[in-house]
């Protein structure tokens, strides 16, 4: 039976298997690709605004990452060097040797890492609203009260239950995720429908204790440090994210060649959904460059 997805005018949707498991991925319009990579608690639907505009231009590839939206949640895989190695994988099998990428949130992390391993293979890199990761241990960290969500989702038996059972949770955290929008009970429940499934609860859960018990203090002890940035990247960043601050976005200068920042006031997290058409012209702009 084929599954039920948002419509959106021009997307078609197709099932691929990589990395031994199957991958669900949104495509729209045709010449050079553009992969984008959606964060938490979304999935390939967070780029709707985007997707008319850019498939214009582009094809345009958006992926559900392992765990989310309609692609498999295995029981394991979820450290964000392995989600990486999915998309390398996932680029290998679609035959894609360079590409223009524009990620958010986790899928923003996970593309900055995409981008230290195999630069030659993304032309220019847009990240809404996710530091750099280069990180340390400064007056940065006064911000980690910001990351208590965290701790509850990555919490044993608690984390998986709020997440399948407590729709609620999630409905919070995307209204204090945005300032300018309202979002209509549609949009949420795309989102939170997908996440109750017992499967996908358990990835947001691995996917947020894998960062905290085995991530975290090896990238503020400089995981990343030894790397250079290469590729030409704007990080676009809406200044009124309840869970990132600014100042994580201080310190890349001695490992970055070619990064910009752009602060975007009366923004929350959600940028991409919060601000549409401002991201949707910064992508357009930002990729004929």
């Amino acid at each position: 039976m084929q599954p039920s997805f948002p419509q959106i005018e021009g997307v078609t949707h197709r099932f691929i298997m990589v990395n031994s498991f199957n991958w669900h991925l949104a495509e729209a319009g045709s010449g050079e690709p553009m992969l984008m990579l959606h964060g938490w608690p979304q999935h390939w639907y967070m780029w709707r605004y985007q997707i008319p505009h850019l498939a214009q231009y582009y094809k345009v590839i958006c992926p559900d990452l392992r765990g989310f939206g309609w692609s498999d949640a295995p029981a394991a895989g979820y450290e964000k060097e392995q989600l990486v190695d999915d998309i390398i994988d996932l680029l290998d099998t679609l035959k894609l040797k360079r590409i223009r990428l524009m990620a958010h949130d986790w899928g923003g992390w996970i593309a900055f890492l995409l981008c230290l391993r195999q630069p030659e293979r993304i032309k220019r890199y847009l990240a809404l609203n996710i530091p750099h990761p280069f990180q340390t241990l400064d007056s940065r960290t006064l911000h980690l009260w910001r990351f208590w969500y965290q701790l509850v989702i990555a919490s044993p038996f608690l984390g998986k239950w709020i997440i399948q059972h407590k729709s609620g949770f999630v409905r919070l955290l995307l209204q204090r995720g945005v300032v300018n929008k309202k979002w209509c009970d549609d949009e949420i429940v795309a989102y939170t429908s997908r996440l109750q499934e017992p499967a996908r609860a358990n990835a947001s859960v691995l996917l947020y204790r894998s960062f905290l018990q085995r991530e975290f203090i090896p990238i503020i002890r400089g995981r990343y440090m030894s790397m250079h940035l290469s590729t030409p990247t704007l990080i676009f960043f809406g200044m009124r994210d309840f869970t990132l601050a600014p100042e994580l976005l201080k310190g890349y200068e001695p490992y970055a060649d070619n990064l910009k920042i752009e602060l975007v006031p009366d923004c929350g997290h959600f940028i991409a959904e919060d601000h549409p058409e401002l991201v949707t012209k910064r992508a357009l702009e930002f990729f004929a460059g």
